[in-house]
Order: structure tokens, then C-alpha cells, then sequence
């Protein structure tokens, strides 16, 4: 592994070294599946190697996304800190987001181009997900009373359009993004979905932007109750049911059941089924009835189901690649990430933990049966590969390896989320809710949230548990109050 002298003394500082299970970071068992482990701390590894130190950034230190040097991305960035949250101590996720907030919003400057300022515009929603780890009310207070940050990020997306000019260095194809009432008309580079067949139908209104500032509003919102600021949740509050009501009066699409983008030109429906259709879903905006047809038509085999799910675009779209081909076909973990917890967020936990398990075994077999054995930007929909990236008609090479970066999600996230089942962590609560459904030995160690760390472990029937504070375990949905020290908890043992 290479590093330069600087990243190798604060990596070593930061008390990471190689091959060895860091005290820091939970530590999963599994005893069905150990080869997930053995991923788990692969992920770990290489994730490692894309902490950066680069002079000049807000955040020196930050988690790099491992496709190109020069530059940092909106998108990457956001979703990395999904899983660096397991170790904020030792992976600097959230710190990362400052090289965007202070260089968007505060003119800092940076020495590396912001790569398409009108990415995806979620940070909301992770950063809810980072306080519930950490509990760090300060944090939730500056962001949202004194910077105003996620404010901010949330009116620019909604005025940048085409001539938008910024102070720094960006993407070479400017900016894409531009709100017209009713949705956003974007571009696929800058959605992150770079070939997507969904191109086909543009000019286009975009279901995922819409959706995403719909769930940044929501979590704007919910974060602005945190730090007492009542004026904007209830300004964040109004700002999500106006875009929620325009998702559900547009973009939905009665027959099919499912959200699609809509034509600029008459706002007819595309029909061209992504996991993009699932961001509304995170939003919380469909009804039940709405998302259990989204999850009855899209997840059948020859949508975005099938031995590989979640793949990037229905496998019965005519531009369907079998080997993928970038976003025409292949399986990445951030979109698939986000789906599986839109499904979590309407009790489709059946449905979330057998797709992510499918994940992560894919992961694992394209991880012992290709050469070289690594961790993929995104993967093959059909085979244990990698992806093919199809340049032109005839040169086929393949994406990117070492990609932890965003992949990260499946070993890590997944693993501890849906496969072994600890789906939320509330630190401000001092809860924890566990969908116990493996039969096998399995749990976690050093699972770390505000200042609690606790072991659970499922064995033949008993939850055993050790923590250093109480809190308040739900498993299956039966509450279970935890005293400091060892509880055992008996449990009807589970069946395969």
C-alpha cells in the first residue's frame, strides 16, 4: 500500500495499522457467512488508504472517493459518511463535508475542483444519520442556527442554473441544474448516473433531484427541532410538504406504481425504471399502499430484482447492458444503498435485508473469484465481476478497483445493517433496534454510539449483551431495558 510520508505518520497517529482489527471500529460476527467478515475488514483496509491529506482544503484530512485526485465530489462524499460513522474517531467522513460547505457557501477556496457543485444534494439526511451516532448537538447547532449550512446548500441548488460562476475551480461542463416550479431540469453527469438511459427522454424533469431537496427539507426540518431553532423546522416543514405534494401530483404513475421522470415538453411519464424512483420513498413521500405497489412491480426479476438486485436500470429497459456498462445495467452500492433504506423506511424489512444480503454475497464472490481481488466501483449484474465501461462502440475496459470510496456501503454498512440486522442506532435515545432473523451465532463487538460501547451476540436462543452504560434494545420489536455490565436475554431461537 502506498502512502506519502504525511498521510502515513497521521494514519499511524490516528492509530490504524495494517492487518489488525481496530479497537475503534465494531467488530461483526457471523459464523454463517464468515467470509463477510473477512470483507468487512478488507472494506476497513482500503478505506484506510483513501483517507487524503491535502494542504490548503477547510479539511486537510478527508475521505477521498477514489476516482480522481484532483478533484472532490458532492455525492461520494455524502454517502461515504454512511459508513465512516462506525469509526468517526478514525475516518474523517463528516469532516469531509466541510471542504463543501465552507467552499459553496463561505468562499474558502480550494486547491481541488468542486466536481459538479449541483451533485445530488442530500447532505441532511446523512448528517441526521451521523448525529443519531454521535449525539453531538453542538455540531447539529452550528450547522443549522449559526452557519446555516444546510439552509444554504438547499437555495442554491434551488437558483443555480446554467451561467452560475463560483470562485473556484469545477466541474469543465458547468452547471446543469435549474428549478423551473414544478422540478428540476438536470443533467445525467451531474445527477451521477453519467450514461443512464433515462438521457434518452431529456429535456426532463428529474425525480431524483426533486426528491432529494424534498428529503433534505424533511431532515432540515427534524435536524432544526434538535437545535431549538422552531422558526426553521417550521419553515423546512412547509418548504417538504409543497414538494411532497408536487412528487405525488406529478411524478407518479397510477398504472405502474412507481415514480418516474416526466418529459419537460408535456410532463407525460418516461417509464424508464432506476433505483432513482426510490428517492421519494427515503423522503417519506408515497403512502403505504403507494410503496408497496413500488415494491410489487420494481422488485420482480426482470426489473431492478433478479440474482443481482437493485441493478441501475430495469433489466427489461431495451438499453439494459448485461455487462453493465457504467450505469446501464450495473449493480452500485450508493444507489442500492439508498433504496434498501427507503424500503426500511416502510417496515419492508424482508425485502431490504435479502437484497442486501444478495449484495454483499455478490460482493464477496466477485471479491474471491476475480482477479484482482478487490472491491469494485460498481459491479456486474449478472456475474461475479466487476462492471464492464464501455467507451465507444468496440473498447470495453473495466471500472474502478479499490473503490472504498462509496462500495464501502455493502461490506460495512449492509453487513451490519440488514444482514446482521442493527438497522437504527440513536445515541440521543440510547436505543437500538435489531431485526433479529439469522439463525446462526451472530451480533457485533465495540458497537459505538454517543458514549455507549456494547457487544450483542444471538446464540441458540439467549441475546447476550455487555455495555459500559444502560440503553434500550429492541429486538423484533420487543423493548428490552439494558443495565450496565452483562444481560442475557432469552430469545425464541430462530429457524432457517
Amino acid at each position: 500500500m502506498k502512502k506519502n510520508a504525511v498521510l502515513l505518520i497521521l494514519t499511524l497517529a490516528l492509530g490504524i495499522s495494517c492487518g489488525k482489527k481496530e479497537a475503534e471500529i465494531p467488530s461483526p460476527v457471523f459464523d454463517a457467512k464468515p467470509e463477510y467478515v473477512d470483507l468487512y475488514w478488507t472494506a476497513w483496509e482500503q478505506a484506510k488508504d483513501h483517507i487524503k491529506y491535502q494542504p490548503g482544503l477547510v479539511q486537510p484530512l478527508y475521505m477521498d472517493e477514489g476516482f480522481r485526485d484532483e478533484v472532490i465530489w458532492i455525492w461520494d462524499s455524502e454517502f461515504m459518511v454512511m459508513f465512516c460513522k462506525y469509526a468517526p474517531k478514525l475516518f474523517p467522513g463528516i469532516e469531509t463535508l466541510d471542504n463543501f460547505y465552507y467552499t459553496l457557501h463561505e468562499n474558502a477556496g480550494s486547491p481541488l475542483s468542486v466536481w459538479h457543485p449541483d451533485n445530488p444534494p442530500f447532505f441532511a439526511w446523512v448528517e441526521n444519520d451521523y448525529y443519531k451516532f454521535t449525539g453531538d448537538k453542538k455540531h447539529i447547532t452550528e450547522l443549522l442556527t449559526e452557519k446555516r449550512f444546510l439552509q444554504k446548500h438547499f437555495e442554491l441548488f434551488n437558483t443555480m442554473n446554467h451561467d452560475t460562476e463560483f470562485p473556484f475551480p469545477i466541474s469543465n461542463d458547468g452547471v446543469r441544474i435549474q428549478y423551473k416550479g414544478i422540478g428540476y431540469n438536470w443533467q445525467s453527469w451531474q445527477s451521477g448516473m453519467d450514461n443512464t438511459p433515462r438521457k434518452r427522454e431529456m429535456p426532463l424533469f428529474w425525480i431524483d433531484a426533486i426528491s432529494q431537496q424534498a428529503l433534505s427539507a424533511l431532515y432540515i426540518s427534524r435536524l432544526a427541532k434538535v437545535a431549538g431553532d422552531s422558526a426553521t423546522e417550521k419553515e423546512f416543514k412547509a418548504k417538504y410538504e409543497d414538494l411532497k405534494e408536487k412528487v405525488n401530483k406529478y411524478y407518479w404513475d397510477e398504472e405502474d406504481g412507481c415514480y418516474y421522470d416526466i418529459k419537460e415538453e408535456d410532463l407525460s411519464k418516461t417509464h424508464i425504471l432506476t433505483p432513482a424512483s426510490f428517492w421519494p420513498m427515503l423522503a417519506e413521500i408515497p403512502s403505504e399502499e403507494q410503496a408497496r405497489a413500488m415494491v410489487s412491480f420494481a422488485l420482480q426479476d426482470d426489473k431492478l430484482g433478479g440474482i443481482v438486485p437493485w441493478v441501475s436500470v430495469s433489466r427489461d429497459d431495451p438499453d439494459f447492458d448485461e455487462d453493465g456498462n457504467y450505469w446501464k445495467g450495473s449493480m452500485w452500492l450508493p444507489t442500492a444503498y439508498m433504496a434498501i433504506k427507503a424500503l426500511e423506511k416502510y417496515g419492508f424489512f424482508e425485502e431490504a435485508d435479502r437484497t442486501a444480503e444478495a449484495i454483499v454475497e455478490h460482493q464477496w464472490q466477485t471479491y474471491s473469484q476475480y482477479d484482482p481481488h478487490t472491491i469494485w466501483e460498481c459491479y456486474n449484474p449478472n456475474k461475479p465481476e466487476p462492471a464492464s465501461k464501455k467507451e465507444g462502440t468496440k473498447n470495453v475496459k473495466s471500472v474502478k478497483a479499490d473503490f472504498c470510496g462509496w462500495s464501502a456501503l455493502g461490506p460495512i454498512s449492509l453487513l451490519i445493517e440488514n444482514v446482521l440486522g442493527f438497522y437504527d442506532v440513536d445515541a440521543p435515545s440510547a436505543t437500538v433496534r435489531w431485526n433479529l432473523h439469522q439463525s446462526c451465532r451472530h451480533g457485533i463487538e465495540k458497537l459505538s454510539f454517543g458514549k455507549i460501547t456494547t457487544d450483542i451476540l444471538y446464540d441458540n436462543g439467549t441475546v447476550t449483551v455487555v455495555t459500559n452504560k444502560p440503553y434500550t434494545l429492541f429486538i423484533n420489536g420487543s423493548e428490552h431495558r439494558i443495565r450496565r455490565g452483562r444481560n442475557t436475554v432469552p430469545f425464541p431461537e430462530i429457524k432457517d
